[in-house]
């Protein structure tokens, strides 16, 4: 499934293999292995070779499968990104020395039971708004490090990916609004910028001001799904909008009835919890 994003022309990089990922993975193996496997150099010998074989043990999206060559050099993968598999569904199957597998193990299975996570979540909310025309966010709610890996799993479960960071668009907070002396400063200021902008009103006064003022994107933050339609049928279609705060899979539905052609929702990210993956062992 390709990456979209909502905000800017660029593009969150689709490569699972992505030289940030690499840095990450390699980050995460020093971090594990250090001075050496110690287990695996004590009982297993040097030249015993085997394969291992990733189970799902639980239904889920399987995300970041394609990952594995950067831990394994032989790999096949039997699904892809984006796929929705039932206990029992083998994933992929690695092979070479049984240490060298023993002891990418543990680190292979975190990145792979988190990135699963992910996508189950971004699925369960994308099915909740299907046929709302409305569209589910993810947020920039990530765990430090694992942004571009979840921003993927989050577009292989099906929803569509936010803005990548602070840098790739302007997206004008309560705080920013504060700092900058108000809604029509900061739209003007922001306005120099060759990037798209969006705005978050608190207020039915600062609504109108912004829609004065030209905004085309408004973020609307922690408002219930009833207030929130009335908000919407005030805007009338002069801007497109973005509904936040709180918003969980028991609410999503309600939220996404309302009129607005987004929702995000930081809980696909910083609640996914880790699922179950097995990673099964043989002697070839």
């Amino acid at each position: 499934m390709p990456v979209e994003k909502v905000h800017s022309d660029q593009q969150v990089e689709p490569a699972w293999t992505h030289p940030e990922i690499a840095a990450s993975i390699q980050a995460a193996l020093a971090e594990d292995i250090g001075a050496g496997d110690v287990t695996s150099q004590a009982t297993v010998p040097a030249e015993r070779r085997a394969q291992a074989t990733f189970y799902a043990r639980e239904a889920m999206v399987v995300a970041g499968v394609e990952i594995l060559p950067l831990f394994f050099e032989d790999v096949t993968l039997h699904l892809a990104s984006g796929y929705q598999v039932e206990p029992g569904a083998a994933l992929a199957t690695v092979r070479g020395a049984a240490r060298h597998l023993l002891s990418r193990e543990r680190t292979s299975l975190n990145y792979l039971q988190r990135l699963c996570g992910v996508a189950t979540v971004a699925r369960q909310f994308a099915d909740a708004v299907a046929g709302a025309g409305c569209r589910v966010l993810d947020t920039r709610k990530t765990t430090p490090g694992m942004r571009r890996l979840e921003k993927l799993a989050a577009a292989a479960g099906g929803i569509t990916n936010h803005r990548y960071g602070l840098y790739d668009a302007i997206l004008i907070k309560n705080n920013h609004i504060a700092a900058a002396g108000g809604v029509r400063a900061a739209l003007e200021a922001a306005e120099r910028q060759a990037l798209p902008v969006e705005i978050e009103v608190r207020t039915l006064d600062e609504l109108e001001e912004a829609l004065a003022c030209g905004a085309t994107r408004l973020l609307l933050d922690n408002l219930t799904p009833a207030e929130a339609r009335v908000w919407i049928q005030r805007i009338k279609g002069r801007a497109s909008v973005e509904l936040s705060g709180g918003i969980t899979l028991d609410t999503v539905r309600a939220y996404a009835e309302t009129g607005a052609d987004f929702v995000s929702s930081g809980a696909i990210t910083h609640s996914a919890r880790a699922l179950d993956i097995n990673f099964r062992l043989s002697l070839l």
